[in-house]
């Protein structure tokens, strides 16, 4: 699953200038249409579908190896969204994490993400911090 995320992103660093190339590309950012008071927000369906698919897998299965994954999955939930809602935004955030790493060329630790929530007073980091105590 791994392979198949970051081999499509290819070795072009230029590809994507922008994390929001990348999200609309993919398919992994929805589509907010407005019209007067009212706000609606949908799947993107035009887009490469294997590539979604496969960032909505890789986050689904993010939240039984990751801690934060699956705090911020339990968030979503608790929201009141969806199983599929809530791995869509969870797809979405490490799209995000996936493109910095990409474009630094680096590879992931836990341990420093986990570091960085904690350093910006996230509430996912908070959410975390009660988990462990």
């Amino acid at each position: 699953m791994q392979r198949s995320v970051i081999s499509a992103l290819g070795s072009d660093r230029s590809r994507y200038e922008r994390v929001e190339d990348l999200l609309t590309f993919t398919g992994i950012a929805p589509i907010i249409e407005r019209s007067g008071k009212m706000t609606v927000t949908h799947f993107r369906w035009f887009c490469p579908t294997f590539l979604r698919q496969s960032f909505h897998e890789f986050a689904g299965q993010s939240i039984q190896h990751s801690q934060w994954a699956k705090a911020f999955y339990r968030q979503q939930r608790m929201r009141g969204k969806d199983h599929q809602a809530s791995v869509r935004s969870l797809a979405f955030k490490w799209a995000r994490i996936i493109f910095q790493l990409w474009k630094k060329r680096m590879p992931y630790h836990e341990q420093t993400y986990v570091a960085a929530l904690q350093r910006r007073g996230s509430p996912l980091w908070q959410v975390l911090a009660a988990q462990q105590t």
